[in-house]
């Protein structure tokens, strides 16, 4: 069980003695057999993608695996196929041992930023799922919590290692597009009528619920406030905007190169499914940048896909236009004269525009590259997750700074729970990127924290400087 708020300072104690041992250790430790100990917090979906991928790796030892679902931490120790790896249903547990170098985090969503601090300050390097947060503040934490330990910390927006991704960087930056003024992506799928709904009731058997609600507000428990379907409720996380957002508007970030946007308007709702969930079924958001504006379209009711967004990111330039799933492809636009795109009707009187023979022609080449893959899920195409998960054991060694680091999860983390802030409060939100800070609205700069459930506040507190 967790443990009591008097606790703390013992726990912070132990977490500091565990950081400064294996900083002083970590060389002589991965000298000695260069070998990395890994262990998984939370064996679901991704969880256990992750334990497979990493038994791929020959230079791993799988030491341990967490999961407040008994059943679930029992699989998961067996399927590291490591007579010795030991199971937990304790995070707090697992980060003392010391043969652990990393932790990979696969929790629901609202224990991301909390594990994550907790195991930098046990000396602990993390690479943690997206979404990184699902409060803005908490990624400014976690930044803190990273820089202070000395830790490596990796987020799972994985995509941006792709092939692809990286060419259309670079057509984005050499400027053949032209100005890039506007960026749509929609993501669309019909699951009418929903998951539909669950009643109160005990937990199932082995699962430890209070720890599981970890920092979460205290609710009775309901089986769609547990496994997998957690991500429908605002109390663990954003929904769609931040479980397909954070792929795919990382990469916006990345390609464009900026800290983060002015405004945003958000609106939707749960308007179609019927069920228990209460994030968006249908969400719109539009974020202004500098130059630039972001449109994002989710539809969970409605699976048309007659929008050319919704088969990846679309940029739209002066000159041209790219498509970027995991490959790319890019569209000219053509070269005309402007008279000439006037409406003619019966033509007109004198003094007015005076037509030409001009013929449009592309502004630029046609183009493809990359490897092609699903736009949503990423799927189908290149192993990026592979490629990010051999990227932070390689940095764990090297200590140099990871692709997809600390800062970028908590960026796009930031740009998608301001459109969620905005879609709640059903208003406009201004935002300083610099200052990370909400402008002129106290209540929405309010939700940009929020409190964590006792004890688990105090031990943030004897972690971070909030």
């Amino acid at each position: 069980m967790p443990e009591t708020a008097g606790a703390t300072v013992d726990t912070r104690r132990r977490f500091l003695g565990a950081a400064a041992l294996t900083a002083a250790s970590y060389s002589r430790v991965l000298g000695a057999n260069d070998r990395i100990g890994v262990g998984f917090a939370g064996f679901g979906l991704i969880g256990k993608q992750h334990v497979a991928d990493f038994k791929k790796f020959t230079d791993v030892d799988l030491v341990g695996v967490c999961d407040v679902y008994r059943p679930r931490m029992e699989e998961g120790v067996q399927f590291t196929g490591n007579p010795g790896a030991r199971g937990y249903g304790d995070l707090r547990r697992m980060l003392e041992n010391q043969d652990i170098q990393g932790v990979v985090i696969s929790t629901p969503d609202h224990w991301h930023a909390l594990a994550t601090i907790m195991a930098c300050a046990a000396g602990k390097d993390v690479y943690v799922e997206k979404p990184m947060t699902v409060a803005i503040d908490e990624g400014k934490w976690m930044i803190q919590a990273a820089r202070q330990y000395n830790r490596i910390v990796v987020v799972g927006t994985q995509r941006r290692h792709g092939k692809g991704v990286a060419e259309a960087r670079k057509v984005v930056e050499s400027g053949v597009l032209g100005k890039i003024h506007s960026i749509r992506i929609a993501s669309y799928r019909n699951i009418y009528p929903g998951f539909g709904k669950t009643p109160i009731s005990d937990p199932p058997p082995g699962f430890d619920y209070d720890l599981w609600l970890g920092p979460a507000p205290k609710r009775p428990y309901q089986a769609h406030r547990g496994i997998y379907h957690f991500r429908w409720f605002w109390d663990y996380s954003g929904g769609q905007m931040t479980n397909l957002g954070a792929h795919t508007i990382d990469q916006v970030l990345w390609l464009m190169n900026v800290k983060g946007p002015t405004t945003v308007q958000s609106a939707g709702g749960r308007f179609a499914l019927e069920d228990d969930g209460e994030t968006p079924d249908l969400q719109d958001a539009l974020w202004t940048f500098p130059g630039f504006t972001l449109n994002y379209a989710i539809r969970e009711a409605n699976a048309m896909r007659g929008d050319p967004a919704a088969r990846g990111q679309l940029y739209l330039g002066t000159k041209g236009s790219l498509l970027l799933s995991g490959g790319y492809e890019v569209v000219p636009e053509n070269r005309i004269d402007p008279v000439n795109d006037i409406p003619r009707f019966q033509g007109h009187p004198a003094g007015g525009p005076v037509y030409s023979d001009t013929r449009p022609t592309p502004w630029i080449e046609a183009a493809r590259g990359g490897v092609a893959s699903d736009a949503r899920y990423g799927t189908g195409g290149e192993d990026t997750m592979a490629m990010n998960e051999r990227d932070w054991l390689d940095s764990m060694r090297s200590r140099k700074r990871p692709l997809c680091e600390v800062e970028d999860g908590h960026r796009v983390a930031t740009v998608c729970n301001l459109a969620n802030l905005s879609l709640r409060l059903g208003r406009q939100i201004r935002w300083d990127p610099v200052k990370e800070q909400v402008i002129g609205d106290r209540e929405a700069a309010a939700m940009c924290a929020r409190p964590y459930r006792a004890p688990w506040d105090a031990v943030l507190r004897s972690l971070v400087k909030m």
